[in-house]
């Protein structure tokens, strides 16, 4: 299997792509390789899993079934410009036939070799969305009952979901998912809450990274509990130790309750022990506080991107500062 120049009009036409943007059409091809198959090698075998799927480009591919009494029936014959398993590969179902080359036969292959649909995500997700809700459409046309179908593969979008855009280690939401989604959604006016916890480093290089996962992990509880209090909102966490909120309808006056509700929890964590000693000998233990930075968009600064960026300008510098306070950023404050 190789990479050379892929047939761009194949991909296109493509159901499973169709409907792609530009961007996103450039990315499949880049992602997709290509497979020589000689007469009567196998493409597939009954039992492997669909993680890839193939665009017959020439030669002849058939399918076949094996009965119980080890018989075979020919199920399906594929040729030139045919799609073959993209079905199976929406579904990442398991292969309950197998397919072999008629004649030497030449394919497109996506994911290429050495590509996972996991990987894929990491890189672009919005793109691998984009492919998967086009999967749905594709299966909704092939299965009649559309409903069964929506019920069928919920939890599948759901898991897609939540590979694309929930970062693992605490279940809050990443950033990427502001860029990908919220932005389209936010509502004036909408309030952004910026977090970053004080002294992060002692405990780090006391305790180790663990304690500053699991520290994160506690955090990440306090926000999600938040939104599940008030019903919507997102949780995120940004980069490192810097986690957020966003909140649609919620002026300044709920934006600096909450703010100041979550400087409070924070602060209620329960300490923990440091295990390297002080100068005094002792082990001292390791009270938790955060900067808090809050503003409401768009009354506080109407540009988005110089909104999100001068909250995320004013927690650092607070934080720098010696941290432990909560401050409200505002487009004013930043000019003067």
């Amino acid at each position: 299997m190789g990479t050379p120049n892929i047939d761009l009009a194949s991909i296109q036409e493509t159901e499973l792509f169709s409907n792609l943007k530009k961007d996103e059409i450039d990315f499949i091809v880049s992602h997709s390789g290509s497979l020589s198959l000689p007469k009567n090698k196998l493409l597939f075998k009954s039992g492997e899993k669909a993680s890839q799927f193939y665009i017959l480009t020439s030669g002849e591919i058939r399918v076949f079934n094996k009965n119980e009494d080890d018989s075979e029936e020919e199920m399906a014959r594929y040729r030139a410009g045919d799609t073959i398993g993209d079905f199976d590969f929406a579904r990442s179902a398991v292969y309950d036939a197998y397919a072999e080359a008629a004649e030497d036969s030449q394919l497109i292959v996506f994911p290429a070799s050495g590509c996972t649909m996991d990987s894929l995500v990491q890189k672009d997700p919005k793109s691998i969305c984009s492919i998967m809700l086009n999967a749905i459409v594709m299966m909704t046309g092939r299965i009649k009952s559309t409903h069964k179908l929506v019920l069928d593969n919920m939890s599948w979008v759901q898991e897609l979901h939540r590979r694309a855009y929930e970062d693992p280690g605490t279940g809050l939401w990443k950033q990427i998912l502001i860029t990908d989604e919220i932005i389209n959604v936010l509502e004036d006016p909408a309030a952004l809450i910026m977090i970053k916890p004080d002294r992060f480093k002692i405990l780090v290089d006391s305790n180790g990274h663990s304690a500053g996962d699991e520290a994160m992990i506690r955090i990440a509880v306090i926000l999600k509990n938040i939104t599940r209090h008030f019903g919507h909102g997102w949780a995120l966490r940004f980069k490192s130790n810097e986690v957020g909120m966003i909140f649609n309808n919620f002026g300044s006056s709920q934006a600096e309750l909450i703010s100041k509700e979550i400087a409070n929890a924070i602060q209620a964590m329960e300490p923990v022990q440091l295990k390297v000693p002080a100068d005094n000998g002792e082990n001292p233990l390791f009270h938790f506080s955060a900067t808090v930075s809050w503003a409401v968009w768009p009354e506080d600064n109407p540009e988005w991107e110089e909104f999100f960026f001068g909250n995320y300008g004013s927690l650092l510098d607070n934080w720098r500062d010696g941290g432990k306070r909560v401050v409200h950023y505002t487009k004013a404050e930043e000019e003067s």
